[in-house]
């Protein structure tokens, strides 16, 4: 288990104003990766962050979707899925089945998920295969989708060494780490993961998915209640950088422990 020390520190500049959780400006709620919680996935992690906690799991399928056979494309494919259980927010949240689709939300984050997974990938490496990242928010206090980005990768990782450890992939596919977090501006102030409470409450809202280069793979941002000028976006990506690279480092702990 990895565990993110992010507590204020009075002696930090605007320790004077301090979040409704304690945390200053630039703090990180506090991240825990638990591996191998789905012991029949390749890789899996519980990762906790803050009160939000999802349990993201790899598969593989040694196939790849008909659409890349029919159009002669080599190489595999890696794809996301992503889902609210009912008993992961206050009020209990109807199962997505049961309408009989996806949610509009659920489809979008899925498809940020996939995307972000792919961005770590050089999928001509990965052999005629697929990897499925499923994530499941067990509990939701803000940033499950960038919980989901950055859980799934480890459990990608964690899958790709055990391909590694049976012989089924002679190198490590992954180019480059991918993680995200929520940035946004609150009561005038910009602040680093937001929990519910904030970003229920925010003027702006960012969330920034980026990789170990420090590359875009999106940025989706919102003026909630209030619009952003460039010093404000900057001031947001500045924070968002921080946060992603304490983030990044602790992937690359959970990875190293297996």
């Amino acid at each position: 288990m990895v565990v993110a020390d992010s507590s204020p520190d009075a002696s930090t500049p605007g320790a004077e104003f301090p979040r409704p959780d304690g945390r200053l400006p630039g703090d990180l709620r506090p991240v825990r990766f638990q591996n191998h919680i789905a012991p029949h996935a390749a890789g899996s992690t519980l990762i906790e962050w803050g009160n939000t906690r999802v349990i993201c799991a790899a598969s593989v399928d040694e196939a790849v979707p008909r659409w890349m056979k029919e159009q002669g494309v080599q190489g595999g494919w890696a794809t996301a899925e992503y889902s609210m259980l009912p008993y992961s927010t206050l009020q209990r949240k109807a199962r997505e089945v049961a309408r009989g689709k996806p949610e509009g939300r659920t489809q979008e984050i899925q498809r940020l998920i996939g995307r972000s997974i792919r961005a770590a990938l050089d999928l001509t490496r990965f052999g005629s295969r697929t990897v499925w990242v499923d994530c499941d928010v067990l509990q939701a206090d803000g940033g499950t989708r960038t919980a989901a980005i950055t859980g799934g990768y480890v459990a990608l990782g964690l899958a790709l060494q055990k391909l590694q450890r049976e012989g089924l992939l002679k190198e490590n596919p992954i180019r480059t780490q991918v993680a995200a977090v929520s940035v946004g501006i609150v009561a005038g102030r910009v602040v680093l993961d937001l929990d519910y409470c904030e970003d229920s409450t925010a003027d702006v809202d960012l969330n920034v998915v980026m990789t170990g280069a420090g590359e875009f793979v999106e940025v989706q941002g919102t003026g909630e209640r209030t619009t952003f000028d460039d010093a404000g976006l900057a001031a947001m990506l500045g924070k968002a950088r921080a946060g992603l690279d304490q983030l990044m480092a602790l992937q690359r702990e959970a990875l190293a422990a297996g």
